[in-house]
C-alpha cells in the first residue's frame, strides 16, 4: 500500500465551515468531504479539458476538410430559421381566425 500524502491546511470562512458541517452525511468527516470534493473537481476539470480538446480537434478537422462554417454564417442561418418559424406560426394563427 502506498503512503498517503497530506494537503496543506486550508482556511475557510466560518459560514463555509458551518455549511460543510451541516451537509455532512452520517459517518462522514470533514476530511472525507474535502477529499470527495477535490476528487469530483479534478474529474470535472479533466472532462472539461477533454471536451475542449475534442471540440478544437473537430474544428481543425472541419477546416482541413473544407467543411468549416463561420459563426457569422451559422448565426445568420439560425436567425432565418427562427424568423421563418415565427412567420409560419403567424400565418397559421391568421388562418384559424
Amino acid at each position: 500500500m502506498t503512503k498517503s500524502e497530506t494537503l496543506p491546511a486550508i482556511r475557510v470562512s466560518p459560514r463555509l465551515r458551518e455549511e460543510a458541517e451541516r451537509t455532512q452525511r452520517d459517518g462522514e468527516t470533514l476530511s472525507s468531504l474535502v477529499v470527495e470534493s477535490l476528487e469530483r473537481t479534478i474529474e470535472l476539470r479533466r472532462l472539461q479539458r477533454e471536451f475542449v480538446e475534442r471540440g478544437l480537434a473537430a474544428a481543425e478537422e472541419a477546416r482541413a476538410q473544407n467543411r468549416h462554417v463561420p459563426a457569422s454564417t451559422l448565426l445568420r442561418r439560425l436567425r432565418k430559421q427562427v424568423e421563418d418559424s415565427k412567420n409560419q406560426r403567424a400565418s397559421r394563427a391568421n388562418r384559424s381566425e
